[in-house]
């Protein structure tokens, strides 16, 4: 912005109460450097929730994704270290197993049996 602070009578001031002095917090500098900062504090704070959410991926473990997958009721694929795969909607989770539910049927396996699981 190219205003002149003279010529804006917000900077000038109230004429009704016959005020000759300016305002200092209405200058046209002032609301140019704020809008910066508020661009940079916008830049900044969300810098700071991808490295969060990042961190967050990170620092989940298998234990917490099954977790989330109970919460879903979703379907999953269990590898286990047998080389067998096991197909079961997570029905609960435990410090060191799940369990899948298939119909009537419930098989618990141990999370340190397990070499991979799928979601679907």
């Amino acid at each position: 912005m190219d205003r002149d602070p003279h010529e804006d009578p917000s900077w000038v001031g109230n004429n009704d109460v016959g005020a000759s002095h300016t305002d200092p917090l209405r200058h046209p500098d002032l609301e140019i450097i704020a809008r910066h900062l508020r661009h940079q504090y916008e830049e900044v704070l969300e810098a700071e929730q991808h490295a969060a959410r990042a961190a967050s991926r990170r620092l989940r473990s298998l234990r917490d994704r099954l977790i989330e997958a109970e919460d879903r009721q979703e379907i999953a694929l269990a590898y286990g270290t047998d080389g067998q795969f096991y197909r079961g909607r997570v029905s609960a989770v435990g410090t060191d197993h799940v369990v899948l539910a298939d119909g009537d049927k419930f098989r618990f396996l141990l999370t340190h049996q397990l070499v991979g699981i799928e979601f679907e």
